[in-house]
């Protein structure tokens, strides 16, 4: 327009200026200061609203309130615009004050204020100004639910979004997304379906926020239908839409359709690369997950500290130390990458499933910063499965001192000293517990039948249908044993005779799963459980007969990997 010496008037203003706020472009943005003013429209509020709604976007709240000030005919606009830099700026007692000092307030005004208290964690106040406030439109309601959800208060939020008079994309999504951050997967699906049968439709944040409920829980079939429904409803399938499709596919055990959105993906960046390799490394697919760092530096992508994460991980679950200490070593030399935590944990978890004992505790004691208590866990797992007691005692009584009520910790170390035989140390410990509160974690493991996840806990009897699937168990059990099936009674923690260590074992919570996906799944699908807790011995040999003398292929992921039983053999090559 300047070039060609075409006229600005007051409405050109305020379009460039909201661009170069948005860009952050300080020095552009007081150029176009400089020319508002030589052109006589620094007394119009409209170009004045703008250059404070400039000056706060770029960091620079004081400049605009000297703006502000300098503005005679101050509207409510201009007012909540000086408002709204505050807040963005986080100088929330001058946000109050100057809300306080309005002659006039619209909606937007509390609706400024409602948003304010609710990211800064005063839910109080903020349902307060929203109880106060004398309108409301979607986005008053939209604010306190939102601030209900960052303030932890799933179920506050529920109340004020089932009183909600109007909704629109943005409160469903609030609502999910709020359930999802609370690990309330269940809950976040019941409201899509919910969504589903309203008359707003999902968008694009509607399904990166509920896919991770799908992933969580298991919930393929749910999944799929949701891709479904993007490629339906053209819903833009960005980076972030495959990345989050990648992560639940690969959550949900089918580590093929998690390939086949990351091939068909047109934008590949580090974090959807990265996602991948950690998708294949949890599936135990190390060479697969190599080659997807391959195609990352062929492509000029560069890798972050994310990804070699996953890269250590798919190294840990199939025991290539000498390959994962080289990739520990190519982050720092080669990327200039400063391993974390995390990746040191990884260094850990690596040495000691392949026992190197003596190698991870060194690690841990050479770290550059303090261990985290996971670090000193993931040692403690390793002696567990060497059944090293001396250094499992040192590693357990260290990490109990750091998280004296983490229950994680006293049942890692009752159970080296049960798979021991040293029952008198376990009782002692269990005492222990006892005397601190300390409650143990149970087994419990989910399946979707029909679109519908069903949870099971070891020895449950609540499900209604429980008389036939104990009943199915049986006839499963009778027939293993007939095939040479004998309980792993080592993997039972208690001094009781060998009968009762049997009846404990055979009703573990995924082998009730099996039994219920057995009567109610087609007998060509595969069988897909997930387990909070670390499978035990005893049901993953029990799984491979299953897989074997059943015909079914079962797909479990505990809590550190997958483990895919098919003829009677498993992915993870009884390396776990």
């Amino acid at each position: 327009m300047r070039a060609r010496s075409v006229n600005c008037d007051s409405f050109t203003f305020p379009v460039v200026l909201r661009s170069a706020g948005t860009l952050r472009r300080r020095r552009l943005g007081e150029e176009l200061h400089g020319y508002v003013l030589k052109m006589g429209f620094g007394g119009l509020v409209i170009a004045s609203t703008a250059l404070i709604d400039m000056y706060c976007c770029c960091g620079m709240w004081s400049v605009g309130r000297e703006v502000f000030d300098r503005v005679c005919d101050r509207d409510v606009i201009c007012w909540n615009t000086m408002v709204a830099g505050y807040v963005k700026n986080g100088n929330f007692f001058s946000a109050k004050e100057l809300f306080d000092e309005m002659p006039e307030r619209n909606v937007s005004s509390w609706n400024t204020l409602v948003d304010m208290y609710g990211k800064c964690g005063e839910v109080g106040l903020a349902r307060s100004l929203f109880d106060e406030m004398p309108a409301r439109d979607v986005i008053s309601w939209n604010a306190m639910v939102s601030g209900y959800v960052k303030g932890g208060e799933c179920d506050a939020a529920r109340g004020l979004f089932d009183e909600m008079p109007k909704r629109n994309v943005v409160s469903w999504n609030v609502m999910i997304t709020g359930y999802v951050h609370g690990r309330r997967f269940s809950d976040a699906l019941e409201l899509f379906r919910m969504m589903q049968g309203s008359d707003v439709k999902p968008n694009e944040v509607t399904v990166v926020a509920v896919l991770p409920a799908c992933g969580h829980l298991g919930a393929l079939d749910l999944g799929q239908w949701i891709h479904s429904y993007i490629r339906r409803n053209r819903v833009k399938m960005d980076v972030y839409v495959n990345t989050t499709l990648i992560d639940m596919y690969g959550k949900c055990g089918s580590v093929e359709d998690a390939r086949r959105v990351f091939d068909n993906a047109e934008m590949k960046d580090t974090f959807l690369c990265s996602t991948m390799i950690e998708v294949l490394a949890m599936h135990g697919k190390a060479d697969e997950a190599f080659g997807v760092f391959d195609y990352m530096r062929r492509a000029g992508i560069k890798p972050s500290d994310i990804t070699f994460v996953g890269l250590l991980k798919a190294c840990s679950h199939v025991g290539l130390v000498e390959i994962g200490v080289e990739y520990f070593e190519m982050m720092s030399k080669d990327f200039e990458l400063v391993p974390k935590v995390e990746h040191y944990g990884c260094l850990v978890d690596l040495l000691g499933r392949a026992g190197h004992l003596e190698k991870a505790y060194e690690t841990i004691k050479s770290m550059p910063m303090e261990p985290h208590p996971i670090v000193w866990g993931t040692l403690l797992s390793a002696c567990r499965i060497h059944c090293n007691v001396k250094l499992a005692e040192e590693v357990a009584f260290h990490l109990i001192e750091l998280e004296p009520q983490n229950c994680g910790h006293y049942v890692l170390l009752s159970n080296i000293y049960s798979k021991d035989g040293r029952w008198n140390e376990a009782a002692k410990l269990r005492k222990i517990m006892k005397e601190k509160g300390v409650m143990k974690k149970p087994g419990c493991s989910s399946i979707e039948v029909d679109n519908s996840v069903y949870e099971f806990f070891a020895g449950d009897c609540v499900h209604p249908r429980c008389k036939e699937i104990y009943e199915m168990l049986d006839k499963i059990i009778t027939r293993l044993k007939a095939e040479g099936y004998s309980p792993k009674t080592s993997s039972a923690l208690h001094d009781v005779d060998i009968d009762e260590k049997e009846q404990t074992l055979l009703y573990h919570s995924e082998k009730l799963a099996a039994a219920f996906g057995l009567l109610n799944t087609n007998h060509k699908a595969p069988i897909r459980i997930v387990k909070n807790l670390r499978i035990c011995d005893d049901c993953h040999v029990f799984m491979k007969m299953v897989s074997k003398y059943f015909g079914r292929s079962l797909i479990i992921r505990d809590c550190n990997r997958f483990h895919h039983f098919s003829d009677g053999s498993c992915s993870c090559c009884d390396y776990w």
